[in-house]
């Protein structure tokens, strides 16, 4: 299992379309992804389930990924929250 976290610092949070950029990555990897913010987990292959986490800024999010494309499935989503001005690292 890999996990990351990040300090969400966009304005606007982790809205629907940032949403939908980071769950259609996600996607392409078989490794089960799961996002939790706010004490709540959720399938991060769920756009649902993305969504009603609710990430404003400032929120602490983490990423945990468990499979055979895991390392590879966390690096791009973290360079993705990045390049998207979502987030930092943390």
């Amino acid at each position: 299992m890999v996990k990351k976290s990040f300090k969400i610092t966009s304005e606007t949070g982790i809205h629907a379309r940032p949403a939908t950029t980071l769950v259609n990555l996600v996607m392409n990897y078989k490794s089960d992804i799961t996002i939790s913010a706010l004490k709540k987990e959720v399938d991060f292959k769920s756009i649902m389930g993305v969504m009603s986490l609710g990430i404003y800024s400032g929120t602490i999010i983490e990423v945990k990924a468990d499979g055979e494309d895991e390392k590879e499935a966390v690096k791009a989503i973290a360079e993705k929250i990045i390049s998207l001005g979502l987030g930092k690292e943390i």
